[in-house]
């Protein structure tokens, strides 16, 4: 008997940490409706590397809000990209969207450069104003076959 009453208590045990993981999972990528509410402002990009669903949204480096949405424009072969902002931030109409980097290592997230207005963005208003993820790989690129020589060439 008490082979089988610890066979149901270690698979008590896993199941238990398998719903505590779960939890923790949706919690974290925002899959509950749990979370704090806002609003969404909308921005397209021209590249959005890096940047996934779930991804931070900052402001001064304060996590303000997630990326919700991203989806490619198949007319203007952009990423058309959906924004939520917690409640009680306001965000100048005039600022800008900028996919910025933690660093060499890090990862990329949604910066918001606020902007001078007096007036604010309205719920689900689009944020003209943006620019995407700078390739590390495409600027090395660039350093390395212009160090050569300035016109392009290579000299002998």
């Amino acid at each position: 008997m008490s082979h089988n009453t610890t066979e149901v208590l270690v698979g008590g045990a896993v199941l238990a940490a398998a719903i505590a993981f779960g939890i923790y999972a949706s919690q974290s990528t925002g899959l509950t409706s749990g979370g704090p509410r806002g609003y969404d402002l909308m921005a397209s990009f021209r590249s959005l590397e890096g940047v996934t669903v779930g991804t931070d949204v900052r402001l001064a480096g304060v996590k303000i809000g997630t990326v919700s949405d991203v989806e490619l424009n198949v007319e203007t072969y952009r990423a058309d990209t959906t924004l939520s902002v917690n409640e009680g931030v306001l965000i100048p109409d005039d600022s800008a969207a900028v996919v910025s980097s933690e660093g060499l290592l890090g990862g990329n997230f949604v910066e918001i450069m606020p902007g001078g207005s007096v007036e604010y963005f309205a719920p689900d208003a689009e944020i003209y104003d943006t620019q995407g993820a700078v390739s590390l790989v495409s600027l090395l690129l660039k350093f390395v076959s212009g160090s050569g020589s300035s016109d392009g060439e290579a000299t002998n």
